[in-house]
């Protein structure tokens, strides 16, 4: 019977009965959440090198370490707002020069770093991987998310409480909640984005230009012909599930709004196909369901957060309004830039995807941007649909940067090693050809 329906005097007998039959120690503790299939991942032989060879080893130790001694909820939250927000500086600082280096290292910093006052602790002198991976973060990251499914606190902590939790760690350690744009007049005001890893089960060596490029420029200033421009940047997750939950609008939006901080130009950044960087002129509002980080597939239309300003109905199509024609024409480093109008449509009235190469045709259901149906498509229209939206008038749109590839005889992950100097030098070459895009993009950006 429900205690509710029991008188005072029975409900404190029975409360005493079950107290005396049960032992006090037997009230466990709330079940350990499973690990995600990225959290599995991180015990393998690769990140586990990466992480030794970066000095991020200690990250995720140090972090359950500190778990350990919270006693309640709010320190709990501090902590991992303010440990991700340490992770991502001390990656940034490592990507741009900052610490102890060895030498050989083939990387070198960035052009302008961050205002001391924003640096965080100098990595450890342990590291011998370059500079300019962006492997060491993610891999750190998992590690500290990790340590948080495994704690068991010292006081009763919900399933919404850790998920909430983690969700501080992904967003800190991501940049997305320390965007920093300088207000007045004297500096144009730019923010990019990248992306974490992903295909890690056909080769966990691999890693993202555009997160690299992130990290490199993150906080930076560049000298353009427009004047200076500071760079802030952040990095996403490759998980259909997060864009879903609006993490792009979520960390985007403040910095889309009217005020003395607001964008000058942005792009999102992903990495494309081989050989070239391709300036994505249309995004579809499709989702083509290859599977994620997490291994999960969705297809669909593009879902459309609540609670965010978006345009209605939903539209199929958004379009780049960044200066593609600059970009294309200008000569930014060793590889070609294309103006990329493809698109896979369902023309108006019919059943059958068609290939465009000019662009959509008047409405056509989206099947694919110039950017694919994958997560890069996705950012692309996410944060054009929310600049529509917004009726924000700064150019904006997106990137997709060559394929990362590792040097000859190193092209076999079962066999090969987990850098070379080629791929470092691949790696090198397409940041720097970022910022000398971001440059032109700054230079030719025109109110659309």
């Amino acid at each position: 019977m429900h205690p509710s329906r029991l008188g005072g005097t029975a409900l404190a007998a029975a409360l005493l009965l079950a107290a005396a039959a049960v032992p006090a120690t037997a009230a466990a503790p709330a079940p350990r959440p499973s690990l995600t299939i990225e959290e599995q991942r991180l015990s393998g032989p690769v990140p586990q090198e990466i992480l030794r060879r970066s000095g991020f080893a200690g990250t995720a130790p140090d972090f359950a370490a500190a778990l350990g001694r919270t006693r309640t909820l709010p320190q709990a939250q501090r902590l991992a707002t303010d440990e991700g927000r340490r992770l991502w500086q001390r990656a940034v600082d490592r990507a741009q020069g900052r610490g102890p280096q060895r030498a050989g290292d083939p990387s070198r910093a960035g052009d302008v770093g961050r205002d001391d006052a924003r640096r965080g602790d100098d990595a450890p002198s342990s590291d011998d991987l370059s500079r300019d991976d962006d492997r060491p973060l993610y891999w750190a990251r998992l590690g500290m998310t990790r340590a948080l499914q495994e704690w068991r606190p010292a006081f009763r902590l919900s399933g919404a409480q850790r998920a909430e939790l983690t969700g501080r760690v992904e967003r800190s350690s991501r940049g997305q909640d320390s965007l920093d744009l300088p207000a007045g007049t004297r500096v144009k005001r730019v923010l990019i984005t990248g992306f974490d890893p992903f295909q890690l089960d056909a080769d966990p060596r691999r890693s993202n230009p555009s997160g690299a490029a992130a990290l490199a420029l993150d906080g930076t200033t560049i000298d353009t012909p427009a004047g200076p421009a500071r760079i802030e940047a952040a990095v996403f997750p490759v998980r259909w599930a997060d864009f879903a939950d609006g993490t792009v609008e979520r960390t985007l939006l403040p910095h889309f709004l009217p005020g003395p901080r607001r964008v000058d130009l942005f792009t999102t950044i992903s990495q494309g196909r081989p050989g070239r960087f391709d300036v994505e002129r249309t995004n579809g509002a499709w989702r083509g369901g290859y599977p994620d980080n997490a291994n999960v597939s969705r297809t669909e239309t593009v879902p459309v957060p609540p609670g965010v300003p978006t345009v209605r109905p939903q539209p199929q199509w958004t379009t780049t309004s960044l200066p593609y024609a600059a970009m294309t024409a200008a000569t930014t480093g060793p590889y070609p830039v294309h103006d990329n109008t493809e698109v896979t449509e369902i023309p108006a009235g019919g059943t059958e995807p068609v290939d465009r190469p000019d662009g959509p045709t008047p409405g056509s259901t989206a099947r694919a941007g110039g950017g694919g149906d994958y997560l890069s498509n996705e950012i692309a229209y996410r944060a054009t649909l929310l600049r529509d939206a917004v009726r924000l008038p700064v150019p904006g749109g997106h990137l997709h940067t060559p394929v990362l590839q590792f040097g000859r005889g190193n092209t076999d992950p079962a066999t090969g090693t987990v850098t070379d100097p080629e791929f470092v030098r691949n790696r090198l070459a397409i940041t720097d050809q970022v910022r000398s895009l971001t440059a032109v993009a700054v230079a030719h950006a025109r109110t659309p």
